[in-house]
């Protein structure tokens, strides 16, 4: 039979409480030394940032292809053409054949990421290109063009018909958006991207009325007078007057009916008539209006508010304005009090983020609130409305803001990064989120990490760049004087030309 153990009665007994004592203070020493280990150690989470799979055009040695967001070729560079990637999240890319610059003629095809053609049943399938008032190109990212038989319609990225191909010509309406202008039979109509028709093919001319469509179309009938349709398929005004000038508010409209210039609402019923060179813009009940070269605001009922005395007036708010005079910018009010002091080379009230952005003869620009005060002086490097956040280079140090012109930590602001740009004794490194240097302060130049996980590092003037983690992927080895912005996908960088969003590996 087995036997227990036992103590022998010379053996001290056991003091529970002293165990029980040692027993915690091993605990809250492992403790401490857990959080020291998660304090000092990078956090691996950290370093795996969420990047959306997208796709972008790449050129090396001569050929364009197509590469992913983690760097990796998608499409070998075999095109003699650019790639066009209307939406960046699809797998639908548009490439060019046969290219003849002499009669105009080409070949436009689509292509998945496994090099398959798409949309075989149609002759050619091309990229809806749009140019803004800035002259930047975008692609509308619902409907691509197609065409048989010399005739054009719409489908989606899927394949699916949205407007059969029917049309002399298919074009998006110059500077905006959801609009596109068809051509059938020598008149012009509109239908927005998913093909619901908007305006019939009835006019000579169709011209938006502002930069938004939300605001209207401008149509000119075959006799050669001009009418509004809105968005909704509402004709707003009758084709019955020689102009319609480029400008709405409070639901008015500048027009010009049998010689006479006149404000009318939106069933044509006649506000005001007057005899100005120009109706700049409608504020609610006021008016800015130009006479003998000069900028002046009257109301609705024609009564003159401020004399038409400054070079320039522009609107902010209800009581403030923009002005110019001799040569330089300030802000006045109704009663014509000087607000801010006439000093700036160039100001602007940027109305979706609501502050003032006021240019400054020594090369910085002064950022204001809307009580017009300054809260921030420097050089502007990014507005990132996306996100809603302002990059600001003061004194010669990058600082983030948001529209409430409040400085703000990167950490704050850029969220989703793994490293953070960081500067000490005049060289960039990069650290993260707990202040941890992952990157010591060895270089001349930095840019922060960008949407696909990279941060570009200068040394001894030539571009590198390093990945999430901070390790280092290209060696400073590019000259990126060219280049407005510096970005890395792997090897690949941003090439000099924004519009063409392309990446190459080469010295450019």
């Amino acid at each position: 039979m087995a036997r227990r153990g036992k103590r022998y009665d010379g053996e001290p007994k056991l003091n529970i409480k002293k165990v029980l004592a040692v027993l915690i203070v091993i605990a809250v020493i492992v403790m401490c030394m857990a959080l020291i280990i998660k304090f000092a150690t990078p956090d691996k989470e950290a370093n795996n940032k969420t990047v959306v799979n997208s796709y972008l055009a790449v050129y090396t040695q001569g050929k364009w292809g197509v590469i992913n967001s983690k760097g990796e070729i998608i499409i070998k560079p075999t095109y003699d053409d650019m790639i066009v990637i209307p939406d960046p999240t699809k797998a639908v890319f548009i490439y060019q054949s046969n290219v003849n610059l002499e009669t105009g003629t080409f070949e436009s095809k689509a292509i998945d990421n496994n090099s398959k053609k798409l949309f075989e049943n149609y002759e050619k399938v091309e990229a809806l290109q749009n140019i803004d008032n800035n002259n930047i190109v975008s692609y509308d990212k619902n409907a691509l063009k197609v065409s048989n038989n010399g005739k054009y319609g719409l489908i989606n990225y899927t394949g699916n018909e949205l407007l059969a191909c029917e049309y002399d010509d298919i074009q998006p309406l110059k500077g905006v958006e959801n609009s596109l202008l068809t051509l059938k039979d020598g008149k012009y109509g509109l239908v927005d991207n998913s093909g619901n028709v908007i305006i019939e093919n009835n006019y000579t001319e169709i011209t938006p009325l502002t930069d938004r469509y939300e605001d209207g179309y401008l149509v000119k009938d075959e006799n050669g007078n001009y009418g509004l349709i809105n968005y909704n398929k509402k004709q707003i005004l009758e084709c019955k007057y020689t102009k319609i000038e480029n400008i709405t508010g409070n639901n008015l409209y500048a027009v010009t009916e049998n010689g006479t210039k006149e404000i009318v609402g939106e069933s044509g019923e006649v506000k005001l008539k007057y005899d100005y060179e120009e109706v700049k813009s409608i504020n609610k009940d006021n008016i800015i209006i130009k006479r003998n070269s000069k900028y002046g605001i009257i109301n609705i009922s024609g009564e003159t508010l401020i004399e038409p005395i400054y070079e320039d007036i522009s609107y902010i708010s209800e009581d403030s304005y923009i002005a110019k005079k001799d040569g330089k910018y300030g802000i006045i009010n109704l009663s014509n009090e000087t607000k801010v002091d006439f000093k700036y080379t160039n100001m602007i009230y940027m109305r979706e983020e609501n502050f003032i952005q006021a240019d400054r003869e020594d090369g910085l620009t002064d950022l204001m609130d809307m009580s017009f005060n300054i809260k921030v002086t420097g050089i502007i490097s990014e507005i990132n409305t996306k996100e809603g956040y302002l990059k600001v280079r003061v004194d010669n140090e990058y600082k983030y803001y948001n529209f409430s012109l409040e400085e703000k930590q990167s950490k704050d602001i850029l969220k989703t990064n793994t490293i953070f740009l960081d500067k000490k004794d005049g060289k960039y490194g990069f650290v993260d989120k707990n202040g941890i240097v992952i990157v010591d302060y060895i270089y001349d130049d930095a840019t922060e990490q960008n949407d696909y996980g990279y941060a570009a590092v200068k040394s001894n003037g030539k571009w590198g760049a390093i990945d999430q983690s901070g390790k280092l992927v290209v060696s400073p080895s590019y000259d990126l004087s060219q280049n407005t912005v510096i970005s890395f996908i792997g090897k690949w960088h941003l090439g000099p030309d924004l519009n063409a969003n392309y990446y190459t590996d080469e010295n450019e």
